[in-house]
């Protein structure tokens, strides 16, 4: 994968300056393997010889749907979600971003705090019950 412009194995060490990107990413434990897209890396749990991780590669990875080159692999929707996000500015892009990351970190959970008593009650919801 030395010449491929799509991948990259790369070696961290985590106990020297690699440290922060292995915080970063969740490494607790080494060796650790890593895969997918830089922004969201998930864990490898398959075989560690070379003809399991080239097996993994050639039926798992390899470019994805993406603003750039890879739109083209992108469905409808994605495509035209992206392309309203490229023309916002990056001060708007950020800041939907921050409502996005409150919403899903501060109001989901009360929500779902709210449909659990809610279903204990045995009712449907609605502020009367509260």
């Amino acid at each position: 994968f030395a010449d491929s412009p799509t991948s990259l194995i790369a070696d961290v060490d985590c106990t020297a300056d690699g440290k922060p990107l292995c915080d970063k990413h969740g490494v607790r434990g080494f060796p650790t393997l890593k895969y997918g897209d830089p922004g969201d890396l998930q864990d490898y749990s398959g075989g560690r010889s070379y003809s399991d991780l080239k097996k993994f590669a050639e039926e798992n990875l390899g470019p994805t749907c993406g603003p750039g080159e890879n739109i083209a692999l992108c469905d409808a929707d994605t495509k035209a979600k992206i392309e309203t996000y490229a023309s916002m500015s990056t001060g708007k892009v950020e800041g939907k971003i921050r409502k996005a990351t409150k919403d899903f970190e501060v109001e989901v959970p009360v929500m779902k705090k709210v449909l659990a008593w809610a279903q204990k009650q045995g009712g449907t919801g609605g502020a009367a019950e509260l």
